[in-house]
């Protein structure tokens, strides 16, 4: 099968789209699938032994967005393919889609990005409902071009139907347990690193993921402050410095002896992200716009509990009790809370990390991605397009 991606976000960029695409296209290449793929400026000449074809951008936020025009077209004009795959469309996506609805090509556009909470929660307070009603009105009218809508998890499935989108599955995501692997934790450059964090036998509560707004990392501030622990970061992004100096202030504004300062390691990939994961203890994460959660499910693989908001994506990931421990997202002290009941019972963190490790081992990517290719198929019966050989 010929599958062109159009894609929001791809590298240098790191983030939770970035991962997906460079995994389907990875494991669609290695499947025996011809694949091309069109993503913002700046990105790498080829992936997984695939071009990539970019197309300009311009700077918002620190994040690459991508400019729509004719390429779009003629990029799918010239590789023909049976099935185009849109990811987190918004502005280049939704060209794409506008232009496979023009050319009659099948299309599949993934859903993982939820602006509209992320508007009602940052914009000013006039202007936040509004902006989330025109974004809504924005998804429906752009995901409406889609042959089919694929979203990660339950609870976003629920909310697009709410909102009129129509034509959707759910497709979860795939995890590398053999390279995020509580053997890890057992490296000696691993174990030594954990000394020097943690040279009294602190906990080491780890966050993973992007630093910007939308990951609500002031939510943070209370769980460093649990006796006994040192907070670790590991990611980069617009709110690096700001979180930086708020998690500091908070530590030492504890009464009596006060924590050891947070650590941020800055952003990490590969080998070195899951000797990241192996250093910690507990993996806490702090929002609740995620619609999925890829960085839960790599630190299950790592044996970690894992201590997330009871809202979106984690829902599905972190089972309350078995798991880890899921806390009240309208509650601002519930998430201290619960980690302070994990941090308190060594044995629980260790039933819990087996249990999570157990429960993602077998989710691999090869695997989730047969199962795309059953949803690429499934439209491609449905609507055959005159560019197809």
């Amino acid at each position: 099968m010929r599958v062109s991606v159009v894609t929001e976000s791809f590298l240098p960029t790191v983030n939770g789209v970035t991962t997906s695409v460079c995994r389907v296209v990875e494991h669609l290449t290695a499947a025996g699938h011809e694949v091309s793929l069109l993503a913002p400026s700046p990105a790498p000449a080829e992936h997984a032994g695939v071009p990539v074809r970019p197309v300009r951008s311009v700077p918002v936020r620190s994040f690459p967005l991508g400019v729509p025009g004719q390429s779009v077209r003629a990029f799918l004009e010239s590789e023909r393919p049976h099935v185009v795959h849109v990811a987190s469309p918004f502005v280049l996506g939704a060209r794409a889609l506008h232009e496979t609805s023009r050319l009659r090509i099948p299309s599949v556009a993934v859903y993982q990005t939820d602006m509209p909470s992320y508007l009602v929660r940052h914009a000013p307070l006039p202007v936040g409902v509004p902006a989330a009603d025109a974004a809504w009105r924005w998804i429906r009218r752009v995901h409406g071009m889609a042959d089919r809508t694929l979203a990660p998890s339950t609870s976003t499935l629920a909310e697009l139907a709410a909102h009129g989108v129509r034509d959707t599955a759910r497709w979860g995501r795939g995890v590398e347990a053999t390279l995020f692997h509580p053997g890890r934790r057992g490296r000696p450059s691993v174990a030594a690193a954990r000394r020097e964090l943690a040279p009294d036998g602190e906990v080491l509560l780890g966050y993973v993921g992007r630093l910007a707004p939308e990951k609500e990392l002031g939510r943070l501030e209370a769980v460093a402050r649990v006796p006994g622990t040192r907070l670790v970061l590991v990611g980069d992004g617009p709110s690096r410095v700001v979180a930086s100096v708020r998690l500091a202030e908070a530590v030492a504004s504890m009464p009596g002896r006060p924590n050891r300062p947070p650590v941020l390691l800055g952003q990490r990939s590969g080998g070195d992200l899951a000797d990241a994961y192996a250093l910690l203890d507990v993996l806490v994460h702090p929002a609740t716009t995620e619609t999925f959660g890829q960085t839960l499910q790599e630190g299950a693989a790592a044996g970690l509990p894992v201590v997330a908001l009871a809202r979106g994506g984690p829902l599905d990931l972190v089972e309350h009790g078995r798991t880890g421990l899921l806390a009240d997202p309208d509650d601002p002290a519930d998430l201290a809370r619960q980690v302070s009941r994990i941090v308190a019972d060594r044995g629980l963190r260790e039933r819990y990390g087996a249990a999570g490790r157990a429960a993602v081992e077998g989710r691999t990517w090869a695997g989730v991605v047969d199962e795309l290719v059953g949803h690429y198929a499934a439209v491609v019966a449905g609507r055959r397009t005159p560019l197809a050989a």
